[in-house]
């Protein structure tokens, strides 16, 4: 699934390709998206030492060595770039055209599997689009734009096996709250009746009304 932009940036596409048109503002840009990309690459390493399903184990570590070459290319680009900009830094417009989301709203100790694929997923999937959008208004820019399509090309991989990894999770827990109930009406059905069984049985051998009290112990010592 080849990412396209959303509805949004579509609108703002006279938007973005104004913000972008400045050189030393989309140096600036992309030495930012850099940092970011460098952030998620370390978060996403950490994530991959804590889960304890290998093979999403080697999903997380591919994801994380991804982020750290996009920063790598972001970074270089980004120097480029500065180097034949003019010092004048204008209006940056950072809200307006931001970079991927990294996870430093999350603490990537303190969350499960499930709820880290779930973020990383919307945040592949909104710097995706975003990506695209950029990638749109740089025909000026050929190096640029063919860095932001090659960086979609691992987008969209990571957008995938987030969706995936977060649907099959969602059934194994399904699934797992299925067979409980199951091993339950088990125990229920099969179990219980010969305890229940054991107990009449137990029930039908004593006399029926209060045992006769035994003779109280002299209080005199035989000695």
């Amino acid at each position: 699934m080849h990412p396209v932009p959303s509805p949004v940036d579509r609108l703002l596409k006279p938007l973005h390709r104004w913000i972008w048109a400045d050189a030393g503002r989309r140096a600036r840009k992309l030495l930012r998206f850099a940092e970011t990309e460098a952030d998620g690459g370390r978060d996403l390493a950490r994530a991959a030492e804590l889960t304890r399903d290998p093979v999403l184990r080697r999903l997380f570590f591919r994801h994380a060595g991804d982020e750290q070459r996009h920063a790598d290319l972001f970074a270089r680009r980004g120097r480029e770039l500065l180097a034949a900009a003019t010092a004048d830094r204008g209006f940056e417009a950072n809200w307006l055209a931001p970079g991927e989301r990294g996870l430093d709203d999350l603490r990537v100790e303190d969350e499960a599997d499930e709820t880290l694929l779930a973020f990383l997923h919307l945040s592949e999937q909104a710097a995706a689009g975003r990506f695209a959008a950029y990638a749109e208004v740089l025909d000026a820019d050929p190096q640029t734009r063919a860095l932001f399509e090659r960086i979609l090309e691992d987008e969209a991989f990571h957008m995938t096996y987030t969706r995936i990894w977060s649907a099959y999770l969602r059934l194994a827990s399904a699934v797992a709250g299925v067979l409980g109930r199951l091993l339950l009406l088990v125990q229920y059905f099969l179990l219980l009746p010969p305890f229940a069984l054991l107990a009449k049985r137990a029930a039908r051998s004593e006399p029926v009304g209060f045992a006769p009290a035994r003779r109280p112990m002299p209080m005199k010592s035989q000695y």
